[in-house]
């Protein structure tokens, strides 16, 4: 079972916008982050984040993106995402379970693109429904179950 830690966690309550990160974070069950616009009854509650994806984009394009710069609510490291495929369940603290519904999606300009120049999540993110809700806060570990 492969291990890691949730590096960071990010929101925002509009849609379409970069993600600024939080300490913690009540998450909903079947719902998604409480206070984050992508939240709600649809197969794209939560998505996650290697932090090693975004350290290797910042060395390949010269950027210095952080939490939320790629508008993804977790930001995980340790964790190796090419072995978590559709149906996945990653479980982070003592209780949050998501359930991997998609990876990658289609991409599209988006403000991140516009802002950064390139996008993450069409060819690497998780995106999740929640199985599980609970309390997740900085630090916590995170295991593909």
């Amino acid at each position: 079972m492969a291990k890691g830690r949730l590096y960071s966690i990010c929101i925002n309550p509009e849609r379409g916008q970069l993600k600024y990160e939080v300490p913690e974070a009540r998450v909903i069950e079947d719902h998604g982050i409480e206070n984050d616009g992508h939240a709600g009854p649809w197969g794209r509650q939560v998505t996650c984040l290697s932090r090693e994806s975004v350290l290797k984009a910042n060395e390949k394009y010269n950027l210095n993106a952080g939490p939320g710069d790629f508008a993804e609510n977790l930001l995980i490291e340790g964790i190796d995402f090419t072995g978590v495929g559709v149906a996945g369940r990653l479980k982070i603290g003592n209780d949050v379970v998501l359930e991997v519904t998609q990876v990658g999606k289609e991409d599209h300009p988006s403000v991140v693109t516009r802002a950064l120049g390139v996008s993450l999540l069409p060819h690497e993110g998780l995106f999740c429904r929640v199985i599980k809700g609970g309390h997740i806060k900085k630090g916590d570990s995170v295991e593909v179950m």
